[in-house]
């Protein structure tokens, strides 16, 4: 029986210092390379071996899935990169300090525009020192300039659907190494978690989640590899 694994890529540099991140291309600490290595020997241990790789654009995913695909002597298996894989775009906000926007806005705002399900930051300027229009990876995209975690959904799950779905269809087991709000989508459809609820939902770092399939679908709750 396949299996779909998500895995939220470990700790990045921003995410230690508190800082909206979103496509904004930063790294993993040591800590998050540990995380993915652990993901990896854990998938080793476990016999969840995947045969097809998915990730997005961004460097703390990719890497987060090479450090645990080498951890399980899977480097080799195919892969395929997507921006609609990326984490949501956080506008305006990008590269700020979460507590000092709190601090700012206050708690209420910053609150709605992190985890509300349709209101978006504010827009980020053009030209901005974090705006990506001009980057290489995502020449001939329409690159936003903020996303609501609604925004977000509505690119993730095309892609699913179009191209991850047919392949667990086929029977392989498939590895998604992607973002908080990019894999909340993904739970959100295949759990069928309402709006409200998902804006609650945290997806912990370098953590895999499983979802066993039949025939294309879902065919058990999700689980937390590591509680097995």
């Amino acid at each position: 029986m396949p299996n779909l694994i998500l895995v939220r890529h470990g700790q990045s540099q921003w995410n230690l210092e508190n800082r909206f991140t979103g496509w904004w291309d930063v790294d993993l600490t040591e800590k998050g390379e540990a995380e993915a290595k652990a993901a990896g020997e854990l998938m080793a241990a476990k016999g969840m071996i995947p045969d097809v790789a998915f990730t997005s654009y961004q460097t703390r995913a990719i890497r987060t899935l090479h450090i645990a695909l080498r951890a399980a002597n899977l480097l080799w298996i195919p892969e395929t990169k997507d921006w609609r894989l990326n984490e949501r775009h956080y506008g305006g906000l990008t590269g700020l300090d979460k507590q000092e926007t709190r601090d700012k806005h206050g708690d209420k705002q910053v609150h709605i525009w992190r985890r509300s399900f349709d209101t978006p930051p504010p827009l980020m300027d053009k030209g901005s020192e974090f705006d990506l229009s001009g980057d290489p990876r995502y020449a001939g995209i329409d690159v936003p300039m903020t996303e609501s975690l609604k925004d977000t959904i509505e690119r993730v799950l095309p892609y699913y659907e179009s191209t991850i779905q047919p392949v667990l269809a086929s029977g392989k087991t498939v590895i998604v190494s992607a973002h908080g709000n990019s894999l909340r989508a993904l739970v959100k459809h295949l759990s069928g978690i309402s709006d409200d609820e998902i804006t609650g939902l945290e997806i912990p770092t370098g953590q895999p989640i499983v979802y066993p399939f039949e025939n294309g679908q879902p065919s058990g709750e999700r689980y937390y590899l590591s509680e097995t």
